[in-house]
């Protein structure tokens, strides 16, 4: 499919063909959220943890005798139900990582780029390269572009002064192409690729 190129001044700079196996595919919700969860999945750091009753600090005596007292019978403070006792079946330390094959997180890649070109969020740039790093004036033509929150993803290599701009603007994301993943695309409400970008990208995905 065909589609426009324009550059960071908001001027046509060429046309483009889109490869229709990476970029016209069938929106598949499913497979959305499954590759959503995987990555947020992976990011649990998976160290809550709680103390059970072997790694309570107390002493190791009956809480008080066993008969005669009219009370149910303790053998240590440290159990459960008592107060100060250890937690019985809390949180332990463990990984939330979850298998996903990797067929299918790239063809979630595909759906998720797939997605923005069919909802009319899909912007292609000829290039993501501004002579200054002042964050101001990056932000006037963004916003001069309509791109309040976006995801910008460059080639190889993200240009180092685009980037430092980009910096500081709030729902602005630069990332290089290889960085390019379904939960920061579909965060974001409009995707911009260079055409370094989509080169790339087919390359990956095709």
């Amino acid at each position: 499919m065909k589609c426009d190129v324009i550059s960071l001044a908001n001027k046509k700079a060429g046309t483009i063909d889109l490869d229709d196996s990476v970029f016209g595919l069938d929106v598949r919700g499913d497979i959305l959220a499954r590759a959503v969860n995987w990555q947020l999945a992976k990011r649990h750091s998976g160290t809550h943890k709680t103390k059970t009753r072997s790694e309570i600090s107390g002493t190791n005596a009956k809480p008080f005798r066993q008969k005669g007292s009219g009370r149910a019978r303790q053998g240590t403070h440290r159990a459960p139900q008592m107060r100060g006792g250890g937690k019985s079946f809390g949180p332990r330390v463990r990984s939330h990582s979850q298998s996903l094959p990797k067929k299918v997180r790239r063809l979630a890649l595909k759906i998720a780029l797939s997605a923005k070109q069919a909802e009319g969020k899909l912007v292609i740039l000829d290039k993501a390269k501004v002579n200054s790093a002042k964050t101001g004036d990056l932000a006037k033509q963004l916003d001069k572009l309509g791109w309040g929150n976006g995801l910008v993803i460059d080639g190889t290599e993200v240009d180092a002064t685009f980037a430092r701009a980009a910096t500081n603007i709030v729902g602005i994301d630069v990332l290089p192409s290889i960085g390019a993943n379904v939960y920061d695309i579909m965060r974001r409400e409009t995707l911009v690729l260079t055409k370094d970008a989509v080169e790339k990208l087919v390359e990956r995905l095709k």
